[in-house]
């Protein structure tokens, strides 16, 4: 490996990148339709919570930030109903109004997943390790702005607009500390096993189950594993 290939530079844009990529790979499986993001990114001054939702969480560790998602009430309810209608409901027993508790907490689920999903691609990328909170959802009726609690000595402000299957749009929007990795040497930064495969994989040993008498313990370590999935 030559001495340039080694010093790559992992900055801002990369991190936004990889945070939009974890957005449409968890909504995309999550709502079974297609949602993607602009070719374009903003560069903004500050940010904030818009109506008629938004959910923001903070992370801290390697670098520090927040990541912000702001919903249209029809964007939020497109992809509350189409998660929902996945999971098997009828369309008759879902909300029907954006600013229902039901929809804010699927949504803040997703949200949860979403920055899991990220700081996982972080740790295994980057070799750091970021920690988030709990995401805050909101219903709004106007703007708020946000400020992080931990100190950015040089902000780095992003935002980036995504489209739903029926071109419903929400914006994420980005605020870290200005920051570049640089890789000083090769190492194997392999994925770790999706999630569906995996419990593709449990459901065939659960087929080839020992006898009913070891059923419960079996059970138990599925119940752990769909826990441990957020399912």
């Amino acid at each position: 490996m030559s001495n340039e290939e080694k010093r790559v530079v992992y900055g801002t844009e990369d991190l936004l990148t990889s945070l939009c990529n974890s957005v449409t790979r968890v909504l995309n499986v999550a709502t079974q339709s297609k949602i993607h993001y602009s070719a374009m990114v903003q560069r903004i001054t500050k940010i904030g919570l818009k109506p008629d939702i938004g959910c923001f969480v903070l992370f801290d560790g390697g670098f520090s930030g927040l990541v912000v998602l702001n919903f249209a009430g029809n964007a939020a309810l497109e992809i509350y109903e189409k998660y929902m209608l996945s999971m098997g409901m009828p369309k008759s027993e879902l909300a029907s109004s954006f600013s229902s508790d039901e929809v804010a907490n699927i949504l803040g689920e997703l949200m949860n997943q979403i920055v899991g999903d990220f700081t996982g691609k972080i740790r295994r990328e980057l070799q750091t390790n970021i920690t988030q909170n709990q995401p805050k959802m909101l219903v709004l009726n106007k703007q708020v702005m946000l400020s992080v609690d931990t100190p950015l000595d040089r902000p780095e402000i992003r935002r980036v607009s995504f489209f739903t299957e029926n071109n419903n749009i929400f914006y994420l929007e980005l605020a870290i500390d200005r920051t570049e990795f640089i890789k000083l040497h090769d190492f194997d930064s392999s994925e770790i096993i999706d999630p569906d495969a995996l419990l593709d994989m449990e459901q065939a040993d659960l087929s080839k189950a020992a006898p009913a008498a070891a059923a419960p313990v079996v059970d138990d370590e599925s119940d752990e594993l769909l826990r441990s999935l957020g399912m």
